[in-house]
């Protein structure tokens, strides 16, 4: 035994050494394909995937390690895991290479390395990304071999092995190697690594003090700094763990000491840091995605995104100084420790340009992944200007491979995806889902909103937004899309409950995340957060009713103008009744009808909402009235 362990470390640290080298080759290839040339898409996926399994293999055994030193028979598990999957990574290649060159239909003999390879990426999945889209993938596997022997709408024609191979592994369109695949390697994968940049230079540190400037004269104070921060630092990171980590260590502390309680500041920064991934202008991997897949074009989708995220974090800002007043909390100085200095101002170039550089080339028609290049690119130049990267240039290189390694990860989601893409779309059950969601929800766009809406949090519950949103949109999309809501609406309305799901109890990863940074207890942060983010699960049937919201395909003036400022009384109206504070404590009665009153105000016809706004600024109004009667009677009894 005592020889075994020291052998394990050695062979431990040549597959970390591995690993660095591949992260280093998936790194060059992404910079090489975003802004250099094309590479062969065959030959692209297969090294993004090859990279990828060894980066895989290293990252489990790193987290493995946490929990103890890695023995022979596992590391030796490992090391079959690699050789397996670069034979069937190969086979792939070489099955694609004969397509392209001959009449070559898929044998039984290839049937084999393809289902070897399902295997290996569906445990490297558990592994990094748990049972959750484990249990996806292995379901997309299961259900083409044995889906033949169910009852009813679940049953298909069945497929042999042969077929399953073909349908998850030898197919460019679907399945592991499918257009999603394509889709990540070609355009998020740079960005991934432009997010991680983009902390690692430094900049998330500025836009904090930032923020903090920012928000100052609130009452809030530090809670609406991390809103602001979060918001900043999510669209450029992609991430909502990695938001909440690199933005909460700093606020929740600060937010605490304004006199919040813990579960409050968690719930804050888990509900802000969710939302970075729908504000613009980068909103990380799923919007990129989202972008291909509907055809509508990056700057379309950012432009569409900008006013539903508004909204969202225009609740949370309400939440924030409705809890402030309830508890009593006033407007504090800053300290000397949040002003901004001459270095910071400087450091302020370094998100400042990238994210000019990114709209700026999509402005000139450049493509996304090219816009992410040049970003990168002008990043890596501006970081000399921070004096921490000239003392420790160490660090562009160290986040380089960071970023790399986030993308890898990434991909072996992706696998698992494919996988279930390549199932539902050899068998037609997503159709067929699509036609009982139609029969359940009759004529009624809200009702079949509503069930569309419950299965995509069911679906998206402990999932990264992207594995999330993609299994709803090829659940839920085509059900949505036949009630007459336009693709992009479609797509929007379940984007946002695949961010909505890391909020909801009691599979909710922000909040989990959030909760020991705070010292709070996790389910109860879990429900906090649940209720601070409560527009997130009203503001995609606002855009489903009022499209012109998303301003590219219906907008008119007036209407837009409208719904804007409904929309933002509404959830004022909403946020108050959830606190049940407004400028004083609420009674019970008075929660109900803003409750009731918020709701009305988003009804499409007339005789409906106006009545509702005209009763909704009654509320206030009284509300005002009796919070000034009693502001003299409080501070006679101080």
């Amino acid at each position: 035994m005592t020889d075994a362990a020291p052998t394990a470390n050695v062979t431990t640290r040549l597959f970390a050494m591995a690993a660095a080298v591949a992260c280093l080759a998936l790194g060059l290839i992404t910079l090489y394909s975003s802004g250099v040339g094309l590479i062969d898409p065959k030959l692209h996926r297969a090294a993004g995937f090859a990279l990828a399994l060894i980066v895989a293999v290293s990252a489990s055994q790193r987290r493995r390690s946490d929990h103890g030193s890695a023995r022979p028979l596992t590391l030796a598990v490992d090391f079959a895991l690699i050789l397996v999957g670069l034979w069937s990574i190969w086979s792939f290649h070489f099955v694609q290479t004969e397509m392209e060159t001959a009449l070559y239909d898929v044998a039984t003999k290839d049937a084999w390395p393809a289902l070897a390879g399902l295997v290996v990426f569906l445990e490297l999945c558990r592994r990094l990304w748990g049972w959750g889209l484990f249990l996806v993938g292995t379901f997309g596997v299961v259900y083409l071999l044995f889906g033949q022997d169910l009852p009813g709408i679940l049953a298909h024609s069945g497929f042999s092995l042969k077929e399953v191979a073909e349908a998850l592994w030898y197919n460019t369109n679907k399945g592991v190697f499918g257009s999603i695949t394509n889709i990540v390697l070609s355009t998020v994968f740079i960005f991934i690594i432009f997010g991680v940049l983009l902390e690692g230079t430094g900049a998330g540190d500025t836009l904090l003090k930032f923020a903090f400037l920012a928000t100052r004269r609130t009452r809030g104070g530090p809670a609406h700094a991390a809103i602001l921060a979060s918001s900043m630092f999510g669209t450029m990171s992609g991430s909502t763990v990695a938001n909440i980590v690199g933005t909460g260590t700093f606020t929740i502390p600060m937010i605490k000491k304004r006199g919040f309680s813990p579960t409050f500041a968690a719930g804050i920064e888990a509900t802000a840091s969710s939302g970075g991934q729908i504000m613009p202008p980068i909103m990380g991997a799923a919007a990129l995605v989202m972008a291909d897949l509907t055809g509508v074009g990056y700057l379309n989708i950012i432009i569409a995104a900008l006013f539903p995220a508004l909204f969202y974090y225009f609740s949370l800002f309400s939440a924030v100084t409705v809890e402030a007043r309830r508890q009593g909390i006033e407007v504090q100085e800053m300290t000397v420790d949040d002003q901004i200095a001459r270095t910071d101002l400087i450091n302020s170039v370094l998100f400042a340009g990238p994210i000019i550089v990114v709209i700026g080339s999509l402005l000139l028609g450049l493509s996304t992944s090219a816009a992410g290049f040049y970003a990168v690119v002008v990043l890596v130049a501006l970081s000399v200007i921070n004096p921490e990267v000239r003392n420790d240039p160490g660090r562009v290189w160290k986040s380089f491979l960071k970023g790399a390694e986030s993308g890898a990860t990434l991909l072996i989601a992706i696998a698992a995806i494919g996988i279930l893409v390549g199932s539902l779309d050899s068998t037609g059950l997503g159709l067929k889902l699509a036609n009982v969601i139609a029969s359940i929800r009759g004529e009624s766009l809200f009702s079949a909103l509503a069930v569309a809406m419950a299965g995509a949090l069911i679906l998206g519950m402990g999932m990264p937004t992207l594995p999330a949103y993609l299994i709803i949109i090829l659940v839920m999309g085509p059900a949505i899309q036949a009630l007459g809501v336009s693709m992009l609406t479609a797509h929007m309305f379940v984007f946002y409950y695949g961010v909505a799901s890391s909020l909801t109890p009691p599979v909710a990863i922000a909040a989990y995340a959030a909760a020991p940074i705070a010292r709070a207890n996790p389910l109860m942060t879990a429900f906090m957060s649940f209720r601070l983010g409560m527009a997130k699960f009203i503001i995609p049937f606002v855009f489903a009713f009022y499209p012109t919201i998303l301003i590219v395909e219906e907008f008119s003036l007036i209407p837009f103008l409208w719904i804007v400022a409904r929309t933002c009384f509404c959830i004022w109206l909403f946020s108050s009744a959830l606190s049940g504070f407004d400028r004083r404590k609420l009674t019970v009665p008075e929660i109900v009808i803003r409750f009731v009153t918020a709701f009305t105000c988003l009804a499409t016809d007339p005789m409906f909402h106006l009545p509702a706004v005209g009763l909704g600024l009654a509320l206030i109004a009284y509300d005002v009235r009796a919070g000034r009667a009693l502001a003299p009677t409080s501070k006679a009894t101080q």
